[in-house]
């Protein structure tokens, strides 16, 4: 074996460390453009709707505020019909105020007296159509 001289052996590490340095530069460089890519605005706000869109919470949440307005809209229409008389308009106007908040404050509740009705009535009919 030879002996390698100290030079040799530090012109070597050197090289090795100057490899280094371009590896990691190069890898700087595309996290800092990766970053600047995340943080641009339309990113960011096509981020937060992707978030938003995927959160099970949320859509429950929108859910049960649509299914409440619905509920709260045709229990009004129910009641007022055509009448053109004030106090029923009003009497129809809270009502719909108390079904809306009542079903969105607790969806859960509907859903549940929901498909126990739904079931309900499919047992009736399936039980119809075997007798017949």
């Amino acid at each position: 074996m030879q002996n390698r001289s100290s030079t040799a052996v530090l012109r070597d590490t050197i090289q090795l460390l100057e490899t280094e340095q371009k590896i990691e530069g190069r890898l700087l460089k595309e996290q800092f453009y990766l970053t600047y890519e995340s943080l641009k605005p339309v990113n960011l706000l096509r981020g937060s709707i992707r978030d938003v869109a995927s959160s099970p919470y949320l859509i429950d949440n929108i859910i049960g505020t649509a299914v409440g307005l619905a509920t709260g809209y045709l229990s009004r229409k129910i009641v007022i019909g055509t009448s053109g008389n004030l106090i029923r308009k009003l009497f129809g106007f809270l009502l719909q105020l108390g079904v809306t908040n009542t079903v969105a404050q607790h969806p859960g509740s509907v859903k549940s007296i929901g498909q126990y009705i739904y079931q309900h009535f499919l047992h009736k009919k399936s039980d119809k159509s075997r007798i017949l």
